[in-house]
């Protein structure tokens, strides 16, 4: 009995992928990777770009400035004088300094209370505190602080004697403004001013006939 051999079908020749079809395939596998290594390049570029430019500002116009404050003049009140040349005792004499803040930054400056003393030959004779505020980018803010200085403390003085004869009154001044500026919610910095004042006050004009003033920024 003959046994009949047992004949497998071959596979469709559709099934089977021929060597131009292999190349194909890594070819376009090969394309997929390169574009891959592009796109991850390009952004890898663009953050790095983007990282650079972000320095760039934060070094240039995102730098934070000093806040400028001055003293832009000084009135002189209440000064009741014996003969026109002597402040009674007693009373009291007020200094109202015009004071400004300029801020620089392109982000606002944010101030707390500022306080002011007033010194002459470097006994305390009166000091004030101004109110909070905020200095817009680059604008300037000013302000009035009134100092009411004690007479007593100058009649105890004893370089008065000298400075009424001379018709001038030598007086130092010290403000302090501590605050903050704040850019785009990122960069923040406080930022302390103070600034030092050597006044001149007439006595018979009650006006200030020459002051200098030096500033120090902490940052």
């Amino acid at each position: 009995m003959v046994e009949r051999e047992q004949v497998r079908p071959l596979a469709p020749a559709t099934d089977r992928l021929s060597s131009d079809d292999d190349e194909a395939v890594l070819h376009l596998k090969k394309i997929r990777r390169k574009n891959c290594i592009r796109c991850c390049g390009c952004i890898a570029a663009l953050m790095l770009i983007q990282a650079i430019v972000i320095v760039i500002l934060i070094f240039t116009v995102f730098r934070v400035k000093d806040p400028i404050i001055k003293m832009n003049g000084v009135t002189v009140t209440k000064l009741d004088l014996i003969n026109g040349t002597t402040p009674r005792p007693g009373t009291n004499m007020s200094i109202i300094a015009d004071v400004s803040v300029k801020n620089p930054n392109v982000a606002s400056f944010k101030y707390s209370n500022t306080t002011t003393s007033l010194y002459y030959h470097g006994t305390l004779v009166g000091e004030a505190r101004g109110p909070p505020g905020q200095a817009k980018a680059r604008r300037t803010m000013r302000m009035n602080i009134t100092v009411d200085i004690i007479t007593d403390r100058l009649m105890s003085n004893p370089n008065l004697n000298s400075d009424v004869a001379s018709g001038l009154l030598s007086m130092s001044s010290y403000s302090r403004i501590g605050g903050r500026v704040k850019i785009m919610k990122i960069i923040k910095k406080h930022v302390t001013v103070k600034m030092n004042c050597t006044l001149t006050v007439n006595i018979s004009s009650q006006a200030i006939q020459e002051q200098k003033c030096k500033r120090h920024v902490d940052l």
